[in-house]
């Protein structure tokens, strides 16, 4: 018994390792360029200090998603398959996700709706007439059902989610109507039990 391990684990000393799958080539040479032209529109714009913190990455492990942004950290991470539609939709993608960027250093601490006239006043002054809040590219899809539901406690507004909140979350219509957009206790988001449909 110990011999035949001693020789299963030299053998596997012995084994050639087969060569890494080959990577699919991604545009990374131009991240610089595009942290150039970020930093451009917002020195236009008179956003210096967030001109100083944008960076741009690409990311590899997005599937369906053409770009995110991350205010807090001035990101912005765009697919690699953007490439495959050309440099001007790689532009537009940049932009629309800068003007997330632009619209939160804007507002400071106040807090905006992702997609509501805060943003869409940036994506015009970033040269995005008539942007719209989700791209139509054909990128893969993949469904996932829902499996974490909440509900709030004033407007019963439901709200079917596939990872659950990491943090208080309330209802924005209802801090926006009843509280200037700031969070309000009173109106977070409730856990309810629910089968997905």
């Amino acid at each position: 018994m110990i011999l035949a391990r001693q020789l299963d684990f030299l053998t596997r000393l012995v084994t050639p390792r087969r060569p890494p799958a080959p990577v699919e080539k991604i545009c990374t040479s131009n991240e610089a360029s595009l942290v150039q032209q970020a930093q451009q529109l917002l020195r236009a714009l008179g956003c210096d200090a967030l001109a100083l913190r944008v960076t741009i990455r690409w990311n590899t492990r997005m599937r369906s998603t053409a770009g995110m942004a991350y205010a807090s950290k001035a990101l912005i991470t765009l697919n690699p398959k953007l490439c495959a539609f050309g440099d001007d939709e790689v532009d537009r993608t940049m932009r629309h996700e800068l003007a997330h960027l632009l619209a939160h250093h804007r507002a400071g601490r106040r807090r905006i709706s992702p997609h509501g006239p805060e943003w869409q006043q940036a994506c015009r002054d970033l040269g995005l007439l008539d942007e719209k809040r989700c791209h139509t590219l054909p990128l893969p899809r993949r469904k996932v059902p829902p499996r974490h539901f909440y509900r709030c406690p004033v407007c019963q507004t439901e709200l079917p989610r596939v990872h659950p909140f990491k943090r208080k979350t309330a209802c924005f219509p209802c801090c926006k109507k009843h509280n200037g957009g700031r969070y309000d206790e009173r109106f977070r988001f409730m856990p309810i039990k629910k089968s997905a449909e």
